[in-house]
């Protein structure tokens, strides 16, 4: 193959890897406004809808934990192209499934589906890497990263204004997204692994668990391993509690909870795009890391005070400094392992992440529920009877009430990271320097 060629089909197999991932989250966003709805639909109350709401989006999460390693392996060995485009064709048809379901039971197996088909984005990062040289390969995934920031404000917005129309309609022109993007990568996308480089699948390699196995040979690493779990655990407040929580407490409809995400999404563009550089730059990974969780945990707390739409939105603000956080987090863990070490790091903190993916949605849906439904009614009493004073007891039974209830313990579970990234990153800072 001449040079021209190769610098052609390298130009369209990169075309197509961004295209798609694009697609992808774009899909993903267009239901996000309106599943919620579908399911309170189904279960009868907004309350019951919390709780299944958190087992979909845990059902998600327990399929990506247990399947993304095993898509990586299967990719190892078939190449990447049947692997991301059986991925394509099978979230077309989990979109379609989930527009027909008649009942929960319909919406959790399309949920099942699209946790498998969804865990090839390890896939997608694998093809990068096979099509860039080593030393672009950063740029390379900052480019797959941008798409997928351009496809979460995109799909929402997409999602919120089909949703007025239906709210089965984003989900058939979800479905036609994925099936275009499978039929653009049948005729276009070249296999990027040649078979000379394949490996068997290993089971070995293919255990979700396994990868953390490199936690426990670093000590140094299982403190912000934990800031990671509940950095995690906390974000999936939005995604289980934040729609239901809008429509009961403010009224809003599926434009409104679209445009919004589609707000948080370039907040956070501006705050890792713009902000991080220049904040570690001048106070340093780990009080950047500490000031954006502290930044999260009063704008997730005011989201849950919020007596107003626009006061919530008001809180979208310190919130967005969360994402100062997640970079700085990852850069604290790649210095404590070795350059031989990176990919099972990254291995570890999805494992991390899924666990803490299945656990948060089962958890804030009840939290959520029981609030809503006034179940913590009793709990409240008692604190009456304690005798505290009012300026405390107050706000307290009040919040146990409250339907943002969940959002207050998020805040919570923030301000902990917070606590535990400082001590550990402080502890591993005094190490460093010991050893110099």
């Amino acid at each position: 193959m001449s040079a021209l060629n190769r610098f052609r089909t390298k130009r369209a197999a990169l075309a197509f890897i961004l295209i798609t991932a694009m697609l992808d989250i774009v899909s993903m966003g267009l239901v996000i406004p309106v599943l919620p709805s579908l399911i309170e639909e189904f279960a009868g109350s907004n309350a019951a809808a919390g709780i299944w709401n958190g087992v979909f989006v845990a059902l998600w999460a327990a399929m990506q934990f247990f399947a993304s390693p095993v898509i990586g392996s299967l990719s190892d060995q078939y190449g990447r192209r049947p692997v991301i485009l059986i991925s394509c064709a099978g979230l077309s048809l989990d979109w379609m499934l989930m527009a027909l379901a008649p009942n929960l039971w319909w919406l959790a197996l399309g949920r099942i589906l699209g946790g498998l088909t969804s865990s090839s984005f390890t896939t997608v990062y694998a093809y990068m890497a096979d099509i860039t040289e080593p030393d672009k390969r950063a740029k390379a995934y900052g480019l797959i990263g941008a798409a997928f920031s351009g496809g979460f404000v995109l799909g929402p917005v997409m999602g919120g204004l089909l949703g007025e129309m239906g709210p089965r309609i984003p989900f058939w022109v979800a479905a036609g997204m994925s099936g275009v993007a499978f039929l653009y990568g049948w005729l276009v996308l070249p296999e990027s692994l040649p078979v000379e480089k394949r490996m068997p699948f290993s089971w070995a390699r293919a255990n979700p668990v396994g990868s953390l196995v490199l936690l426990k040979r670093h000590a140094e690493l299982a403190g912000l391993a934990m800031v990671n779990f509940l950095l995690y655990f906390a974000h999936h407040v939005f995604s289980v509690v934040f729609v239901l929580y809008a429509a009961l407490r403010y009224g809003w409809g599926p434009l409104q909870v679209g445009l919004l995400l589609a707000a948080v999404g370039v907040l956070d563009i501006i705050v890792q795009g713009l902000l991080v550089g220049k904040a570690v730059k001048r106070f340093g990974d780990r009080a950047t890391m500490v000031f954006g969780l502290f930044g999260g945990t009063v704008g997730i707390a005011m989201m849950g005070w919020a007596p107003t739409g626009w006061m919530f939105m008001l809180a979208m603000l310190p919130n967005a400094l969360w994402g100062l956080a997640m970079p700085t987090l990852q850069a604290l863990m790649t210095r404590r392992v070795g350059e031989d070490e990176q990919g099972q790091l990254q291995g570890a903190n999805m494992s991390v992440a899924s666990i803490a993916g299945v656990a948060s949605p089962l958890f804030f849906g009840w939290i959520y529920a029981q609030s809503v439904s006034g179940q913590f009614a009793g709990l409240a009493r008692w604190f009456e009877g304690l005798g505290l004073p009012s300026a405390i007891v107050k706000p307290l039974v009040g919040g146990l009430f409250d339907p943002g209830l969940a959002f207050y313990i998020a805040a919570a579970v923030l301000l902990l990271a917070a606590a535990v990234g400082w001590v550990t990153a402080r502890q591993a800072e005094r190490d460093e320097s010991v050893a110099v």
